[in-house]
């Protein structure tokens, strides 16, 4: 029999290796898309200061780059909302209601982040504002348009504190999983542990905020990193995800 493409009680429709690796590529997607972001959409920890000023001044010389940016991170939501549920078909076989419990917090984040973007094109609306009422001052714009910049990057590490429980979860999940590596599991939640703590960097006293930043952060980033190398380059073990679901759905059954 066919295990990459038979279906059995409990198992998705779709082969789990193809998930898994069209999980991989949207993942990718993520990853370039969040590169690619400009400046003004990072997170807090590197809002510092006279820091966030060069941002303003690349929104007002070039509008259309910004107004790019923000599309590509719209897009990038919508691929975070199909790894959601390309992880919950794939980590449900180890335990459903966790999967769908970082299901549902990966995709409270693409809510907050989306929502959050009203706040992003901001000061595009401002500068255009400005231009029609002679009468507001450039150093006015400029002022608001950082204030929006400051707003938006809070706004998604509010976010963050979502994705990063999403991610502690699934790493946990992928720990107990026979189907994929143990320390992509230990690798992705301690990722997400960071993602939670960089919540309260804001709080910390600016120049040390700006050491304890990138390594807070770098743990995620890695591990988001090799996770998706390995969906793409070799999926998952399907004959352990078949026997891992079976086993699942024959203890449920006992009980």
């Amino acid at each position: 029999m066919d295990t990459e493409h038979s279906t059995k009680p409990g198992s998705v429709a779709a082969s789990p290796l193809f998930l898994a690796r069209l999980g991989g590529l949207l993942y990718l997607v993520i990853i370039v898309g969040g590169l690619f972001g400009p400046f003004a959409v990072a997170p807090t920890g590197m809002m510092l200061g006279g820091a966030s000023l060069p941002a303003v001044a690349r929104i007002l010389a070039s509008p259309e780059l910004y107004a790019l940016g923000g599309i590509v991170q719209l897009i990038v939501y919508a691929c975070d909302a199909g790894v959601a549920l390309i992880f919950y078909e794939l980590l449900r076989p180890v335990n459903r209601g966790l999967a769908l419990l970082a299901c549902f917090f990966r995709l409270v984040f693409v809510a907050v982040a989306a929502s959050n973007m009203i706040v992003h094109f901001a000061p595009l609306v401002l500068m255009r504002g400005a231009a029609d009422s002679p009468g507001m001052e450039p150093a006015q714009v400029e002022a608001l348009a950082l204030a929006s910049i400051r707003l938006r990057t809070a706004g998604f590490d509010v976010a963050l504190v979502f994705f990063g429980f999403h991610c502690v979860i699934a790493g946990y999940l992928i720990f107990k999983s026979t189907f994929l590596p143990r320390i992509l599991g230990v690798a992705l939640a301690t990722g997400g542990a960071g993602y939670v703590a960089n919540i309260f960097i804001s709080v910390i006293p600016s120049p040390t905020r700006g050491y304890i930043f990138p390594y807070a952060l770098f743990p995620a980033g890695l591990a988001e990193v090799a996770l998706t190398g390995w969906l793409i380059l070799r999926g998952l073990n399907v004959a352990k995800w078949y026997e891992q679901g079976s086993a699942s759905l024959l203890e449920k059954t006992a009980r």
